[in-house]
């Protein structure tokens, strides 16, 4: 068998385990939570910019700093971020579940192996998605026309964490199965389910944070 240059300091076992025929679909598993959010803060961009039209066109002769880009910089980073911590704090802290472990449950070293190298492309997704956000912050250094709210920027990174949780909550702990919030326990989709309902709170605290009003010119 040919590998890719996976793991190539593991035993053989390990990279049989790694790429076997659930390489693929569990990459495209981790891939379509990411997809979904890209599309997400494109739509929730779009919306806010029209609104931000509207509001410029009733005042007409004072113009306001638009909260769209801060806001949008401030929902990617937040997304990046809250995949970092989900990683850090759920999967190697507290070890409550790893990132195939619904499917793989980490009881031997090989399918433990296999859970952390999927941990590891998951973290690397979640670097990809900060490093954007980090970008998309540093360009709006020169900017004179935006709203600088420590609200919007607040508020933006706690709703880009909320939309990442709900959003992986719903695709890898209900419809993939991919692994649960906590796979110890005698009621997983109990856990499951607050996880989400502990995201919608953050979300919707995030909003209410960038619906402050803007400041005018």
């Amino acid at each position: 068998m040919i590998f890719l240059p996976l793991c190539i300091t593991c035993n053989r076992e390990i990279r049989e385990a790694i790429w076997n025929d659930r390489f693929f679909p569990n990459l495209a598993a981790m891939l379509s939570a990411f997809i979904v959010l890209a599309l997400i803060v494109a739509l929730l961009s779009a919306i806010a910019s029209k609104r931000h039209r509207q509001r410029l066109s009733g005042v007409a002769g004072r113009p306001l700093f638009s909260p769209v880009p801060l806001s949008n910089a401030a929902m990617v980073l937040g997304i990046g971020i809250g995949g970092f911590i989900d990683g850090i704090v759920l999967h190697q802290v507290l070890q409550w579940h790893e990132m195939v472990s619904n499917r793989l449950p980490p009881t031997t070293l090989v399918a433990k192996s296999v859970n952390m190298f999927w941990d590891g492309i998951f973290h690397a997704f979640s670097l990809l998605v900060t490093m954007v956000g980090i970008v998309l912050l540093w360009k709006l250094l020169w900017r004179t026309d935006i709203d600088r709210s420590g609200n919007l920027l607040a508020g933006g990174m706690l709703t880009g964490w909320g939309i990442f949780n709900i959003v992986e909550g719903i695709i890898d702990h209900h419809v993939l199965k991919l692994h649960n919030v906590r796979e110890i326990t005698d009621q997983p989709e109990a856990w499951n389910y607050g996880f989400l309902g502990i995201s919608l709170l953050m979300l919707i605290a995030g909003a209410a944070l960038m619906r402050k009003k803007h400041k005018k010119v």
